[in-house]
């Protein structure tokens, strides 16, 4: 999704090759078979530090520190951003008080020098915060690639 977003903001025409899981799609572009791939970080990294593969930008909105002076492509394509993300989440009904302990202790880890340092040696940056802010977080992802998958005509098979 993250290429047909490209594609859409760029005004290029990409052909979409669909791969079940990021090893079989970079090496296909080490091999030649593809010229691009938008791919995470996490991937792609002790690839790109080998040699092997040639970064041309990041998706997020900010520049990597784990890869130093690489643009992102917003800085091409202005507003383009692209990111990689994971939550927590609980049943609904779950009680307010779970929820704010569960969010406590996450917010906790996350914030915590070890797991801050970990994350960022694998190109990631934690966010923490309160459920609402990562529930509007989620609404506004959800919107954004509803018009990301109607704009690229994507089907559901």
């Amino acid at each position: 999704m993250a290429g047909e977003l490209f594609k859409a903001m760029a005004g290029v025409d990409l052909m979409h090759v669909p791969y079940r899981g990021a090893a079989p799609a970079l090496y296909d572009l080490i091999g030649g078979q593809v010229q691009v791939v938008f791919d995470a970080v996490i991937s792609t990294l002790p690839r790109i530090q080998s040699g092997e593969l040639r970064a041309l930008g990041v998706t997020t909105a900010a520049r990597s520190d784990v890869l130093a002076g690489l643009p992102t492509i917003a800085e091409t394509v202005p507003g383009y951003e692209a990111v990689i993300w994971y939550g927590v989440g609980a049943p609904l009904g779950t009680p307010a008080d779970v929820i704010a302990k569960l969010n406590r202790e996450f917010n906790a880890a996350l914030a915590s020098p070890k797991i801050k340092s970990q994350l960022a040696d694998l190109g990631s940056t934690p966010i923490v915060g309160p459920p609402e802010q990562f529930g509007a977080f989620v609404k506004s992802e959800t919107e954004k690639w509803e018009k990301v998958i109607r704009l690229s005509g994507t089907k559901v098979d």
